[in-house]
């Protein structure tokens, strides 16, 4: 099993920026990539990015070029630095993890007021 415990969401103006990070714990060594995905109000759950173990990243069009992801192996961390975000960046952001299967974290939520 691998626990995903996730923070960094809150509320900041468009344009601004925010970094989400998302801790594992567990059977860490499974792990062969991690990401993030995003659930906005009465939308589908949608993929944002991953990073593999090797450190392939992997970004939504959405994203490319204001969001990125990055990991510790160190610290079994993974992080996403979130630049120049716009309202419909609001979104649950969700935490995964792909061992065995794939783990979720519980989600923080991005706000992103215009």
């Amino acid at each position: 099993q691998v626990q995903l415990v996730e923070s960094g969401g809150g509320l900041v103006q468009a344009g601004g920026s925010l970094r989400l990070s998302c801790a594992a714990s567990g059977s860490i060594f499974s792990i062969t990539a991690m990401g993030w995905y995003r659930q906005a109000t009465g939308k589908q759950r949608e993929l944002v990015t991953t990073i593999t173990s090797g450190g392939t990243t992997n970004y939504a069009d959405s994203v490319k070029g204001r969001f990125t992801i990055s990991r510790d192996n160190a610290k079994n961390t993974v992080y996403l630095q979130m630049n120049s975000l716009k309202p419909e960046d609001t979104a649950v952001y969700y935490c995964i993890a792909e061992g065995t299967m794939r783990y979720w974290g519980k989600g923080t939520l991005v706000t992103v007021s215009s």
